[in-house]
């Protein structure tokens, strides 16, 4: 069937023109200092709580060293954003709801570590139960943004599966946390 004249067709609703160049970069770079800042003040919420209360805590049989946690969070930020990256930049008509996932995702992942580290020394074990639900909270924020992201870039989508996989992980290791403290 022919569109009427004027019609937009399928395609051209789909897709949006792609941001030049420097657009893309500005965006990326943007995207990534998003990322990091959150990185940033969850690090800042850890900081005196790793060495403190945490260093004495009942921790799961396989939590892995404190050492691994940096960098396998940097891998996973800059996944994050590139991922975001992939999906701004192809202009579809899902890319605002997919982008708005990835913001209330980002939003509850800055939310756990002050709650998680930052709140058991003022309220005890109920901030780590606290951190359990905003945890499992971030697990379903993921996989809904994983959901919206693969349609429009599926790199994009296969680069959150691991950050899923990770917060799965954590969330165990919240648990004990929660239970044996």
């Amino acid at each position: 069937m022919q569109p009427h004249p004027g019609q937009l067709t399928h395609p051209q609703i789909k897709r949006a023109e792609r941001p030049g160049a420097g657009r893309q970069i500005a965006a990326l770079v943007a995207l990534l200092a998003a990322s990091y800042l959150v990185a940033g003040l969850g690090a800042l919420a850890t900081a005196g709580n790793v060495e403190g209360w945490y260093i004495t805590a009942d921790k799961a049989p396989w939590t892995p060293p404190n050492s691994v946690f940096g960098p396998v969070w940097t891998l996973l930020y800059t996944a994050m954003a590139v991922a975001a990256w992939l999906v701004w930049r192809k202009r579809t008509s899902g890319t605002r709801r997919a982008l708005t996932a990835y913001g209330v995702q980002l939003a509850l992942n800055l939310a756990w570590t002050p709650v998680f580290f930052g709140l058991y020394p003022a309220i005890g074990t109920a901030a780590l139960w606290l951190a359990l639900v905003i945890i499992l909270a971030l697990i379903a924020a993921v996989a809904v943004t994983v959901l919206y992201f693969g349609p429009i870039s599926r790199t994009a989508g296969l680069l959150l599966l691991p950050y899923v996989s990770w917060l799965v992980f954590a969330a165990a290791l919240n648990w004990w946390a929660a239970v044996h403290n």
